[in-house]
């Protein structure tokens, strides 16, 4: 069977778009009269025997389909393998309620080879975008187990507990953002529309200006005429600083370097990922991962260069068979208790229990880090943007004074 998009007209003439399995144009067409629909068009949508027309086609669709979007579909997914219905039923149930078309046609692929004899698993592969290894590792893990619907189910609150643990800290840093962006627009106006004017009246004056008067009026010039410089440079650096961190490995060493050991910063962004490898890592063992095909893939979700060497590492020992705790707490990346928490799961089998412990101690530590520091920005903007201020305004009745004590 092949998967074929159809535009048809409803009894009230209205039109209707979608997909639909068919073995050729002319079952389509009957399949959409079956439906009560008139078929106006209808053509193969992609051709299945070509896996990289997959792969362009998960390119085309990725950026269509959002994370919370696979998440919900994980979910009902696993509610309806649950409820004791079969897989391919399931599909058309999802697609019948599925309003986003790109994913609705990544479904009808999946739907369309597991009616081949396919596995959910290799129909998943094909849009390494959509459902990354991770997310495929387990799903294959599970249909060996013959428990798909609780993996699915992992799957799902790992998901939604990454998109929490995200909207948490984008919620503590939404504020001081705004205020920066607000606070930066009031003074640029003010340096660039108000400042020229009440300056014009010392224009005429013979009197020498006072210094900070002189540098305002400097700034206030520059602003005004070459502001697009300055929005140029923001644009350049912000373009270089990207094809550096991701374009080059000295680049990204050097950053993900930054990252971990900033006064500040680097804390909280060592705790969010020591959190994100011990989460996943207990995900994927739960789900009947093996340790080193597992550790193979939190090696390339914990988005750093020094960690994941480290982990890789790590599984080196491991499969050497060595304990896993050993190498974590040499690299000097992982705090005593983590290794020791790891070392005591290994000792006791009950490390996917030891990770998810780990996690929720660290996800919840880099919460409380992250609203610290955004309530400390507040104030410290509110300053930055008062002395700004202050600063624009001695500049201008400073000269005003001096002119009032020469007519005295």
């Amino acid at each position: 069977m092949s998967v074929y998009e159809y535009v048809a007209l409803d009894e009230k003439g209205r039109q209707r778009k979608g997909f639909l399995d068919a073995t050729g144009v002319a079952a389509a067409r009957q399949q959409l009269r079956e439906q009560g629909v008139y078929p106006v068009e209808v053509h193969q949508a992609q051709e299945k025997k070509s896996a990289s027309l997959s792969g362009i086609l998960d390119i085309s669709l990725s950026k269509k389909v959002s994370a919370k979007e696979v998440s919900v579909f994980t979910r009902q997914l696993s509610t309806l393998l649950g409820a004791g219905i079969p897989l391919v039923p399931s599909f058309g149930v999802l697609l019948a309620q599925t309003k986003n078309p790109p994913l609705e046609k990544i479904l009808t692929q999946i739907r369309g080879d597991l009616n081949e004899g396919k596995s959910l698993t290799a129909g998943m592969e094909s849009f390494p975008r959509i459902f990354p290894p991770f997310y495929t590792n387990m799903v294959k893990a599970g249909e060996a187990s013959g428990t798909i619907n609780l993996v699915l189910e992992r799957l799902a609150d790992f998901s939604e507990n990454q998109q929490a643990l995200r909207s948490r800290l984008r919620s503590a840093l939404a504020y001081p953002l705004i205020m920066l962006l607000i606070g930066s627009m009031v003074i640029f106006l003010l340096m660039t529309f108000v400042v020229p004017k009440i300056t014009e009246i010392f224009s005429d004056m013979k009197q020498t200006l006072p210094l900070i008067t002189i540098i305002l009026i400097a700034v206030s010039n520059f602003l005004k005429s070459f502001w697009w410089l300055i929005l140029l440079l923001i644009f350049s650096g912000i373009a270089v600083f990207k094809y550096l961190t991701a374009g080059t490995q000295a680049g990204r060493r050097l950053w993900d370097s930054v990252r971990l050991k900033s006064p500040v910063w680097g804390p909280v962004n060592r705790k969010i990922a020591i959190a994100r490898f011990s989460r996943t890592l207990a995900t994927l063992l739960q789900s009947g991962v093996p340790l080193l095909t597992a550790m193979d893939i939190v090696r390339n979700v914990v988005n750093n260069i020094f960690i994941g060497e480290t982990i890789e590492q790590a599984a080196k020992n491991v499969e050497e068979g060595q304990s896993l705790s050993v190498p974590l707490a040499q690299s000097g990346i992982f705090p005593p208790m983590v290794t020791e928490m790891i070392a005591v799961g290994e000792q006791s089998g009950s490390l996917e229990k030891m990770l998810n412990q780990i996690a929720v101690t660290y996800e919840t530590e880099a919460q409380s880090d992250i609203m610290v520091m955004t309530s400390l920005l507040e104030p410290i903007m509110i300053l930055a943007m008062g002395l700004i201020v202050g600063f624009i305004v001695v500049s201008i009745l400073l000269p005003i004074f001096e002119m009032n004590q020469l007519i005295r």
